[in-house]
């Protein structure tokens, strides 16, 4: 028998139908259940709300999450309201146009328990200053400390002045804004990390000192900016992951040992420790392993409240978005589960020789795509760019756009989230990005991982060797513009593996679908998790209020 599964428009009631994935003889309407009137607890007219205050990098990759995480908050418990701090970049304009999208949202919607506050800008870092990416963003996120205390003031301020005022129960960051742990220091109010990547990055975030003194025992500098085992058959046992990891999936900045994103890891790390509990976006049923071996004595308490995911995707806000359409059009005139979808994420980016091996690959194996490409960008700072028409053709084989065109499509930036929704892809070929780890196992779309930064390459690991989850077209390759070129050989192989190959794989993430799901409902797991959470950010709240009463006690 084969299921249908429907999504529905909830912007506009009257088009609700809008695209459907089948998998077997009968249909199950999923929609989101809205909490029940216990759990959407209302507080009486004269009572304070709970206000939580959020900040995280100002990378899409870590915003997008963090919002919908306050949303959940937010609808969960009505004694919540959140403030987002936003920290403006000029170099990412796609964040800017986000933010301002979402904060038009809350004042029309029933979101407006959330409130966005955009912070002073500052001086970026100098150059001198820093020698990676990872360092520039904690000076950039250091430098807005100030900022950060003077917000949180004003509201604790204006909580103090007023008895119908919100009263600040805790600030949330992300892993990279650690050191506004010092703020809440200083304020008296408690700290909470969340956690956009998986447990089992965060276990080896948590295990990094360890890690630390065997690469530096065990390790060596190669030709290139990267330290290489002296023994090629090191490997490293992260109690995070089931099984020994090859120093191959490390990320690129643990690997650069002299480098001061290495430091800066090394720094973020350690702070994690000190916040009073860990909110990552995963499931119990996704990462069982990874969320044991970080649940234990001594550590701040561990809630996975995941997936959080932003199911409307940018496919309204987007200022991109006009060929979207087009792109749906052309997937609804396709045969379901034919399309094998390839996209790298807001950062991912090939050049020329790339390209045409993927070319070549997908001519090869003959499938239906819909293939992304985006311009590297012009440096570190910025985000990828989109190619002109003409630089696409000349960098794709000759010919090659006109022997596709009845089974392919070529395109430039599209709505991740959207397309991976649609009943017409049958694969992903993917950077694996958390986010886009969990979209796809949500829409029940096996992934061939072809990861490029940050930790895509252990989530790559993980996914194939630890969870059987996906099939491999690397799991170490990194960057895009480098000279470690994959073959059209090995992507082909990949994607037969994808479309034609593993079923046992293709089972699995069904099966890992509808536990996504059912994980946010109800009787959940995460949803079970996120009502401790709120029962933990209320109990500290009454326990920070009665020592800074003490305090201010002691000193009259």
């Amino acid at each position: 028998m084969t299921l249908k599964f429907r999504s529905y428009n909830t912007k506009n009631p009257k088009k609700k139908l809008i695209r459907e994935r089948k998998t077997s003889d009968f249909s199950i309407i999923y929609r989101p259940k809205r909490p029940n009137s216990e759990q959407r607890k209302k507080p009486p007219a004269a009572m304070k709300k709970f206000r939580v205050v959020l900040i995280c990098t100002p990378e899409m990759g870590n915003l997008v999450p963090l919002v919908e995480f306050a949303h959940l908050l937010t609808n969960r418990d009505r004694r919540f309201c959140a403030t987002v701090l936003i920290m403006t970049v000029p170099e990412r304009p796609i964040v800017n146009a986000y933010v301002k999208s979402r904060d038009a949202l809350a004042t029309t919607t029933d979101a407006h328990n959330i409130n966005f506050v955009y912070l002073p800008s500052v001086d970026p870092p100098s150059p001198d200053q820093y020698k990676s990416t990872l360092g520039y963003l904690s000076l950039f996120i250091e430098k807005h400390k100030p900022h950060v205390k003077n917000e949180i003031t004003n509201l604790i301020e204006t909580e103090s002045d007023s008895e119908d005022s919100d009263r600040v129960a805790g600030l949330f960051i992300d892993m990279f804004c650690t050191s506004m742990t010092d703020v809440a220091n200083q304020l008296g109010i408690p700290c909470y990390l969340y956690f956009a990547s998986p447990a089992s990055f965060l276990g080896f975030m948590l295990h990094f000192p360890n890690i630390d003194a065997q690469i530096a025992n065990e390790f060596v500098e190669s030709n290139t900016d990267f330290f290489v085992p002296k023994d090629s058959t090191t490997e490293l046992v992260i109690p995070s992951f089931a099984n020994p990891l090859p120093p191959s999936v490390l990320p690129s900045t643990v690997l650069k040992r002299k480098r001061d994103g290495y430091v800066w890891y090394l720094r973020h790390a350690a702070r994690y420790m000190e916040t009073e509990g860990i909110v990552v976006n995963t499931f119990q049923e996704l990462e069982p392993y990874a969320i044991e071996s970080i649940s234990v004595n001594g550590m701040p308490p561990v809630y996975p409240i995941g997936p959080v995911l932003d199911l409307n995707g940018p496919a309204q806000w987007h200022p991109d978005r006009v060929h979207h359409e087009s792109i749906m059009k052309w997937l609804d005139d396709q045969p379901p589960s034919s399309v094998v979808f390839l996209c790298f994420g807001s950062m991912g980016s090939f050049v020329g020789p790339q390209l045409r091996e993927i070319a070549i690959g997908l001519q090869r194996v003959g499938f239906r795509f819909l293939w992304s490409i985006r311009e590297p960008s012009k440096s570190k700072i910025y985000l990828p760019g989109e190619y002109t028409n003409l630089k696409v053709k000349e960098m794709l084989p000759e010919g090659f756009l006109n022997r596709t065109a009845g089974v392919g499509l070529v395109c430039g930036w599209v709505p991740q989230v959207t397309i991976l929704s649609h009943q017409a892809i049958g694969g992903f070929v993917s950077h694996c990005g958390w986010n886009s780890v969990l979209e796809s196992l949500w829409y029940g779309v096996p992934i061939a991982t072809w990861p490029l930064y940050a930790e895509q390459q252990m989530n790559a690991f993980e996914l194939v060797k630890e969870l059987r989850l996906a099939v491999e077209i690397r799991l170490d390759y990194r960057d895009g513009r480098g000279s470690d070129l994959v073959s059209a050989e090995e992507i082909e192989w990949g994607l037969r593996r994808l479309m034609d190959g593993d079923d046992e794989v293709r089972k699995k993430v069904k099966e890992m679908r509808e536990k996504s799901r059912t994980a946010v409902m109800e009787e959940g797991s995460s949803n079970k998790s996120l009502g401790s959470l709120i029962e933990k950010i209320v109990a500290d709240v009454r326990n920070f209020e009665a020592q800074r009463k003490l305090i201010h006690s002691t000193f009259q």
